[in-house]
């Protein structure tokens, strides 16, 4: 399986952006899709997860209400639609994939990661 993730940038507080994942080699539909973050000198954060077969999500309390997640299966692609960006949402996005299905922000359960894309939240 490799994911691509794609849609970071430089944006301003409160400002929306979505990014997306895009799988390919496999279809998602029987995993755990989840989205981390890592900035500068913390520790890489679990984000939300999704189970692409029915939709559940699992969200982090740190981003509950402003940051949401969905899946088109028939393009095989995850979103991340991140709104009322501060700047502590500052940080490389990464998404991956666990491939026991199990819905989850544990990073060591997931099995493949895309390269990251970099979200710049200014002041």
């Amino acid at each position: 399986v490799q994911l691509q993730a794609s849609g970071g940038g430089l944006v301003q507080t409160g400002d929306s952006l979505r990014l997306s994942c895009a799988a390919s080699g496999e279809s998602l539909d029987y995993y755990a899709i989840g989205w981390f973050r890592q900035a500068p000198g913390k520790e890489r954060e679990g984000v939300l997860a999704i189970s692409p077969s029915d939709g559940s999500t699992f969200v982090a309390d740190s981003v509950k209400g402003r940051f949401t997640i969905s899946s088109d299966n028939a393009k095989n692609t995850v979103y991340l639609q991140m709104n009322n960006l501060k700047p502590e949402d500052t940080g490389v996005y990464y998404c991956a994939l666990d491939d026991s299905g199990w819905l989850n922000l544990d990073d060591f359960e997931y099995d493949y990661w895309g390269q990251g894309t970099l979200v710049t939240v200014s002041s």
